[in-house]
């Protein structure tokens, strides 16, 4: 496998630490809000990453933090007349709930920046103690990035570009412009913990670091996030981490690109800003994923209206093609006798969407695929010469697995109302037998209500669901 890292600027081969295990850290939201369609972006892309993983045989180990404290954090208490721990606390679930939507796997640890103080306190005076740190006179804790040789190298800028942009802020006591803060001291009202500089909160990027070294080890396989997390964030977590431990951080760093908004950036100021949520409610979650995929991670995508409806159509596709392999296997015989062929071409099929995916994580491509195979099983692989059960149980099982490594065709008819809808056919078709027109109709009209949609054919009724 090989992936572009961001930290070399090329395409390498994916050689993890240890043979068989991946450690994989991703950067998490900060929960103050509904998560945008932005957000959705990296927990999509590198969700897939962590299902391919796994899906060609590693262990994998997935961490993503929640910044569960945080100046937008703070302002919303404020807001909303409550605290942050109220706040970040109900943000997290409705994340879950976004995040569930999109099918994504649950992290395998989610730490909160609130939970690993300790952690982060350990760290700062590390970096004090070699003189990475300083304590100013009010209490806050900086960074010196300029005592950091390597400083700049994953954004590919040299220090004295970065030097030139940065400023000092009101209220801000630094030797030098571009040094960032590890901890904030507390200011009235504010929540804050002890530490030996006094009350304060950590600085964003520190949090980052310490819960990567705490649950993942020193060295990491594989750093994501999006690519505006670039610079600072993931700059500054590297000076952090390696000046601390002096050891690397990270051996691949992986960058989604950019969404915009009918083409243009996304932003509250152009109103053009939306939700997960408010998007699942008008298209459903599903498509919002397909959306994420459906280009290479590392390529700018739009959003829009015209765009999210070819997502809905190309779900359909697929889900018409898995629907019709199970209609087809309900009504194929038992034959003793298999395909060879049709083992081959399951066989192709598996290698050309592994070799997709082999090359960084190429969903477009991947997804290439699997539209082939729709088209195949359309044309050459079901029909009245090809209703061998173990033969389309192959078929039906090969589609699902690659269906399964992106995340998609998890919304198929649920299996609770199944018998319902059986019954209401099998009456609809003894009213027809009768000529009963009527209430042929009004079951037709049912099942219409119920979102069921029926086709009569050769073989008897077939049936599926209609998705939002």
């Amino acid at each position: 496998m090989r992936l572009y890292n961001t930290l070399t600027g090329k395409k390498e081969e994916f050689k993890p630490i240890n043979s068989d295990e991946v450690k994989i850290y991703a950067c998490g939201p900060t929960v103050y809000n509904y998560i945008h369609i932005g957000n959705a972006r990296p927990i999509c892309v590198f969700d897939i990453l962590r299902r391919y993983m796994e899906y060609i045989g590693y262990k994998v180990t997935f961490v993503q933090n929640f910044t569960d404290i945080d100046d937008k954090i703070i302002k919303k208490a404020i807001e909303e007349k409550s605290d942050y721990k109220t706040v970040s606390e109900n943000y997290i679930k409705e994340y879950k709930k976004d995040a569930g939507g999109l099918n994504v796997k649950e992290a395998t640890i989610h730490p909160k920046a609130t939970e690993n103080i300790d952690s982060i306190i350990n760290m700062i005076s590390k970096l004090i103690e070699d003189n990475f740190a300083y304590v100013a006179d009010n209490g806050d804790v900086y960074f010196r990035p300029k005592n950091f040789s390597d400083y700049g190298k994953l954004s590919h800028q040299p220090i004295e570009e970065l030097q030139a942009g940065a400023r000092i802020g009101i209220g801000e006591e630094k030797e030098n412009a571009l040094d960032f803060a590890l901890w904030k001291s507390a200011k009235p009202g504010e929540p804050s913990w002890d530490s030996p500089w006094g009350k304060g909160r950590p600085g964003w990027h520190i949090e980052c670091s310490a819960m990567a070294g705490r649950y993942l080890g020193k060295t990491i396989d594989i750093h994501c996030g999006g690519q505006d997390l670039i610079f600072p964030h993931h700059e500054n977590e590297i000076a952090q981490s390696e000046c601390c431990n002096k050891v690397n951080f990270a051996n691949y760093w992986l960058h989604n690109g950019y969404i915009n908004v009918d083409s243009k950036k996304m932003s509250k100021s152009l109103n053009n800003f939306f939700t997960v949520r408010d998007v699942a409610q008008k298209y459903g979650y599903e498509p919002i994923r397909y959306l994420m995929i459906a280009s290479h991670y590392r390529s700018p995508i739009n959003y829009s209206k015209e765009i999210m409806e070819q997502c809905k159509s190309a779900l359909e596709r697929i889900y018409n093609c898995r629907e019709n392999l199970d209609f087809a296997f309900e009504n194929a015989q038992d034959n003793s006798s298999e395909d060879v062929e049709v083992q081959n071409k399951i066989n192709e099929y598996k290698s050309k969407f592994i070799e997709a995916m082999d090359d960084d994580l190429n969903t477009a491509d991947a997804l290439a695929v699997i539209f082939e195979l729709i088209k195949d099983i359309n044309k050459n692989m079901l029909g009245a010469d090809k209703n061998n059960k173990k033969d389309i149980k192959k078929i039906i099982s090969i589609f699902d697995e690659l269906a399964g490594v992106l995340g998609i065709l998890y919304n198929r008819k649920s299996k609770t109302n199944d018998d319902e809808i059986e019954n209401l056919i099998k009456l609809r078709n003894e009213a027809r037998k009768n000529r009963d027109w009527k209430t042929a109709d009004e079951i037709r009209n049912k099942l219409n209500e119920m979102n069921v949609v029926i086709e009569d054919t050769p073989q008897g009724v077939k049936w599926t669901i209609k998705r939002s």
